[in-house]
């Protein structure tokens, strides 16, 4: 586990895995060489084939292509389909056979070394062979012929690719002899044009539409016949044109006696209006009369005036108040009362005559009596022509069905036999066209002889060997950075395990003057990480322990036992008793996984520091002696890293530093 910020570390981690990684590098190298040299060669015969359109390479049906549809599918390029059909199994089961045929055939080359490969293949054959029977006998392969062997080999190194939008197909083949590739491909070619020919060869289609056609014909004329019966049962020649014609009449007819209907109903409240005015207006009218005065009304102005007269009189006498007065005011107005009950003139004579409105009104009457009469009987005429169009509708619908089923069947028999002529036709050119041998597919380049091997490319493995190999190497350098889970230094386990990391010691087994100034400079950080406050008033005792022996328990105690003591403190590593004042303690209980002991001493000290050994413990030793540690007394209060190298040699940094220097 160590982390990468930087070139140096990156470097350090180079250093950390360079017996590795310098293995991988040669491995790789070793095996692009061998390769360049030893790897079987493989020769190329390449060829073009020119797909021309034509009624071979048509994706769409007949009911696509001669009666178009609303909506035109997607259309799948043809020259997938030749390509599935060049590289399909049955042609390489010809060309497989072909090939064992003619390799039987050929003679066995003459001496020594021909001899002694001959017989080192034949071995080789037949150790395969027993493998083979081996393993079919254990029902781990399927028991193939050496046909079919041959030809699945062949399809693996057959390739048939072809452009965006071209129609040229680009097949290549490629062998261990470059003769054999040419006449392979040459052979498949060869076999793929006869398979195909045969394959979608039409020799019964002009049959079919001839059939198909005489049938259609007949069927035409019997549609034809029996839509002129049904015809000549309405009376018409079309019963499109009849219905239309009824259809019509009816709406006209409808609509008069719709307008029929509401003159009658005009007719009849105008004759009830007449009535009733006839009844409200009398017969005879006053044509001239003698008007007078009302008598009774002049005789009681006259008596109004004597009674003013007498009230004159007796106001020259009594006061407006008086009995007197007051009588006569009261008969004043019960006569001017009276008066005024009464009309101001009388009717004495009057002269009778027929009145001429009900006169009128009553010739009225009779003329819109005359009127109904009419308009009724023009209803029922019209209601019996509706009957009859009414029946005649539903004879020409009851038939319509049946005519315009007939009329369907006639036009698809029209379409058909159009389609069954034009097809006739076609299938008449294709099977001249299979007769003569003429396909669609045109050899625009014949298979090639290169000599020049495509696989291996030996001089440019050689010139890349290098490069492939660092490259190689690199990869597996991050590979081991990822699965390496030993721990190197201090980074990340204080924020993974939770634990502090006191000081990380270096290693000076080599005695070097710069490590032994960074370990005395670790001890000192360890030094000031332990709290020596308390130790004057109640002492301080420190667990140093590992999860293994030989991690270096016993090296770290001496170290710091003789730093406190230079430093003036008391220091005790021996005795089982607690610290006193003034006074630490340091127990050595290293190797808990193997000596039960160390948990007894551990159990009453202050401070539980675990030593961890760099490059030899793994993240989850730490983790697992963590969780002990923690089960057992809940606490570890620090993580010592010891024996922690810094890989990269003293070389390199030199020279580091004098590069950086100079720039």
């Amino acid at each position: 586990m160590i982390n990468i910020r930087s070139f140096r570390d990156l470097l350090r981690l180079y250093f950390i895995f360079r017996k590795e990684v310098k293995l991988t590098v040669l491995l790789t190298f070793v095996i692009i060489v061998l390769g360049a040299f030893l790897l079987p060669n493989r020769y190329e015969s390449t060829a073009l084939l020119l797909v021309k359109p034509g009624r071979d390479t048509s994706t769409l049906p007949i009911e696509i292509s001669d009666r178009q549809a609303t909506i035109i599918p997607t259309q799948r390029d043809p020259i997938v389909d030749e390509e599935q059909m060049f590289s399909g199994r049955p042609i390489a089961r010809l060309v497989a056979e072909q090939y064992l045929d003619d390799l039987s055939r050929q003679p066995r080359k003459e001496g020594v070394l021909a001899s002694i490969k001959y017989a080192v293949k034949g071995a080789a054959d037949s150790i395969i062979d027993i493998s083979r029977g081996f393993l079919q006998l254990l029902g781990l392969a399927e028991k193939q012929t050496p046909v079919e062997r041959l030809a699945a080999q062949l399809e693996k190194n057959l390739t048939v690719t072809h452009s965006t939008n071209s129609s040229v197909m680009e097949v290549s083949f490629t062998w261990k002899d470059p003769e054999v590739a040419q006449t392979v491909l040459k052979s498949w070619i060869s076999n793929y044009e006869q398979e195909r020919t045969r394959t979608l060869g039409r020799k019964s289609l002009y049959t079919f539409y001839e059939t198909e056609s005489n049938a259609t014909s007949a069927r035409i004329l019997d549609y034809k016949k029996r839509m002129q019966a049904l015809l000549d049962q309405l009376g018409a020649t079309s019963i499109t044109e009849r219905l239309n014609d009824v259809s019509r009449n009816l709406n006209d007819l409808k609509g008069e006696r719709l307008n029929t209907l509401r003159s009658i109903a005009a007719t009849q409240a105008g004759l009830d209006v007449l009535k009733q005015q006839m009844k409200d207006l009398p017969k005879e009218i006053r044509i001239a009369r003698e008007i007078a005065v009302n008598p009774d009304r002049d005789d009681l102005m006259q008596r109004i005036n004597t009674k003013q007269i007498e009230k004159q009189e007796l106001l020259r006498t009594f006061q407006d108040d008086a009995p007197p007065v007051r009588a006569i005011n009261t008969a004043i107005d019960n006569l001017q009362a009276l008066m005024n009950s009464r009309a101001e003139t009388v009717q004495r004579s009057q002269n009778m005559a027929a009145n001429p409105i009900y006169t009128r009104l009553q010739n009225s009457y009779a003329d819109q009596a005359a009127s109904l009469s009419r308009l009724k009987s023009q209803a029922a005429q019209q209601q019996d022509q509706l009957v009859k169009l009414e029946a005649d509708r539903a004879k020409a619908v009851s038939l319509e069905p049946e005519l315009s089923q007939l009329k369907r069947e006639l036009d698809a028999a029209d379409k058909s036999y159009a389609l069954y002529s034009e097809s006739l036709e076609k299938a008449r050119i294709d099977r001249e066209l299979d007769n003569s041998q003429i396909s669609n597919i045109a050899i625009i380049e014949q298979a090639t002889l290169n000599p020049s091997r495509v696989f291996p490319k030996s001089l440019l493995m050689l010139l890349f060997a290098i490069p492939i190999s660092l490259a190689v190497g690199l990869l597996a350098l991050y590979f081991f950075y990822l699965l390496d889970q030993r721990i190197h230094d201090g980074d990340k386990i204080e924020e993974r395990f939770g634990v502090k990391v006191w000081s990380s010691l270096q290693d000076i087994s080599d005695q070097h003057p710069q490590r032994l100034s960074a370990f005395t400079a670790s001890i000192y950080r360890l030094y000031g990480v332990l709290p020596l406050k308390q130790v004057p008033e109640k002492g301080l005792s420190i667990g140093l322990t590992s999860a293994r022996k030989g991690e270096g328990v016993t090296f770290v105690i001496d170290h710091l036992r003789t730093l406190l003591q230079e430093r003036g403190q008391t220091v005790r590593t021996t005795g089982n008793a607690p610290a006193l004042p003034g006074e630490i303690l340091l127990v050595d209980a290293g190797g808990f996984f193997s000596n039960q002991e160390a948990f007894v001493s551990l159990s009453d000290v202050d401070l539980i520091a675990l030593i961890v050994e760099a490059e030899k413990t793994t993240v989850p030793v730490l983790d697992n002696a963590l969780s002990i540690l923690t089960t057992a007394f809940r606490h570890v209060d620090g993580i010592i890293i010891n024996r922690r190298r810094f890989e990269i040699p003293e070389k390199v940094l030199q020279f580091l530093s004098r590069i950086r220097s100079h720039a």
